[in-house]
């Protein structure tokens, strides 16, 4: 791209030196610059982008887009000053991948819990469907089912960028994105233009961020009121009418507003919820009429996210008994509500639950088919969100038996995350024990045939942080090697 044309995006600028005409790539880490290259500055958490100019220029840069002068070689390199650099990126990134959103049809899913879950139901669905698509949230980057991995759940903005520009070179039709409220508050979602926005709840969790649960609620709100005000353009606002969040957001966006429900009168309702070990069934109450609905998702929490997919794809204008079949076919979502399929005595549950909703909805979902003990592990991050630990393990207590552990310490103390959590347990059937791995073996220890475990916190996740480094960690490899151990003298005989 001609370097002046990416450069005339930028508003407000300072250019000092002479621009290339060519430019063949951006970058924010000095790293991964290339001969030709933009690279922009940006302050991390633990390190600044500006510190790694001469690194940049070294590998190739010939732009530098900064929030600060710099003494650099202006015969080599130009250098751009702006107020924003992370503000920049989203602009620049935009501009340079040529706005690929707008030729893909965008879904982008927020709230507290079920953005991993919906997402993954949608994308599904689509391949099912005979539809290409992407999907990018916390379990990493699907490319028409090829999983690559990514940092955060809502990633940079030149990630996402560069993410979304390669599904459309890949032939997808359909992008779905989970969209965190750290996401939309910081801009990484900046160039994107949504076609439907999804809202699952809002629950406790990240006020260490946001402050306040209203501070929280505005910043999901960001979703909807992005979708902007174009009418011509055919966008949707899907809301679980359930929760009292979507009272506002239906006064946010312009665009029409689908609802779903299980509790009130909604476009998409689920009614007479069954709950079984290894399927739910209800009906489906939609503008079309009411069906009846099996599926492999656990849970009353997993009606709520089917019926958001349906909604999403029904606006779509896919047809409902073509939605309604896939759905019906579609495996558990990986570490929600996933039960581990063993010859063990004992049923094995692998969850994300990390906030006090997703605990309670995680419990409610097994209590119809306990047959004996319900073990519950609960774990927390280090150095996040200390107020709602109490809360988690109060939530927890509906479980015969609680173990209250870590799941990411990062540099924060065992004994100061369980004393928090420890604060709110209503029971003393419980045990502290901080190593995760050590937990886990714990449950199994302590389980009896007929008894049942659920870990919380990790899911799908294979690793744990403990200070600044990723260690390999897997709880349900963990969980069914140690039941193995425990009962294979019982599983020889069976």
């Amino acid at each position: 791209m001609r370097a002046a044309d990416l450069i005339s995006c930028l508003p407000v600028k300072q250019i000092k030196g002479t621009l290339p005409n060519e430019i063949m790539d951006i970058a924010v880490d000095s790293r991964s610059v290339q001969p030709d290259c933009v690279f922009i500055c940006i302050k991390g958490y633990t390190v600044d982008g500006h510190d790694f100019v001469e690194q940049a220029i070294a590998n190739g840069a010939r732009i530098i887009i900064s929030e600060k002068n710099l003494e650099i070689d202006f015969e080599r390199v130009a250098l751009v000053i702006v107020n924003d650099t992370t503000r920049a990126v989203g602009l620049l990134a935009s501009k340079f991948y040529q706005y690929p959103s707008k030729s893909l049809s965008m879904i982008g899913i927020t709230g507290t819990n079920g953005k991993t879950s919906v997402s993954g139901i949608l994308q599904s669905m689509l391949q099912g469907l005979q539809v290409k698509s992407a999907l990018t949230g916390t379990i990493g980057f699907n490319l028409n089912g090829v999983l690559y991995d990514s940092a955060n759940t809502t990633s940079d903005a030149l990630s996402t960028q560069q993410m979304i520009h390669r599904a459309k070179v890949e032939g997808c039709e359909t992008m779905i994105m989970e969209v965190s409220s750290h996401g939309l508050v910081l801009g990484r979602l900046a160039g994107v233009e949504f076609d439907i926005a999804i809202f699952t709840n809002l629950t406790h969790d990240h006020l260490d961020f946001h402050g306040t649960m209203e501070q929280y609620g505005q910043a999901k709100s960001l979703l909807f009121s992005q979708l902007g005000q174009d009418l011509e353009q055919s966008k949707h606002a899907i809301l679980n009418i359930d929760d009292p969040w979507s009272n506002r957001l239906k006064e946010i966006t312009s665009f029409p507003v689908w609802t779903y429900s299980i509790k009130q009168p909604a476009h998409f309702e689920g009614l007479d919820i069954q709950l079984h070990a290894d399927c739910t069934q209800f009906n489906l109450k939609s503008p079309e009429g009411t069906f009846p609905v099996r599926m492999n998702l656990l849970g009353e929490f997993n009606v709520y996210n089917a019926l958001a997919a349906v909604a999403a794809l029904y606006t779509k204008g896919i047809p409902l008994d073509s939605i309604l079949k896939e759905l019906e076919k579609i495996p558990p979502v990986k570490g929600r509500m996933e039960k581990l399929e063993s010859e063990l005595p004992i049923s094995i549950f692998i969850d994300y639950a990390h906030t006090p909703d997703a605990i309670e909805k995680a419990i409610s979902s097994v209590l119809a088919f306990k047959k004996k003990r319900l073990i519950f592990l609960v774990g927390t991050g280090g150095n996040r969100d200390r107020s709602k630990r109490p809360i988690m393990a109060e939530k927890a207590s509906v479980a015969d038996y609680v173990i209250l552990t870590t799941d990411d310490p990062r540099n924060e103390p065992y004994d100061s995350i369980l004393s928090d959590l420890e604060k709110g347990m209503k029971h003393d059937q419980y045990a502290c024990i901080g190593d995760r791995e050590e937990a886990v073996k714990h449950a199994i220890s302590i389980a009896e045939p007929g008894d049942m475990i659920i870990f919380a916190g990790k899911g799908h996740e294979d690793y744990q942080i403990i200070g600044n480094t990723k260690y390999p960690h897997s709880d349900g490899d963990i969980a069914l090697a140690a039941g193995k151990l425990k009962f294979q003298d019982s599983t020889s005989r069976t």
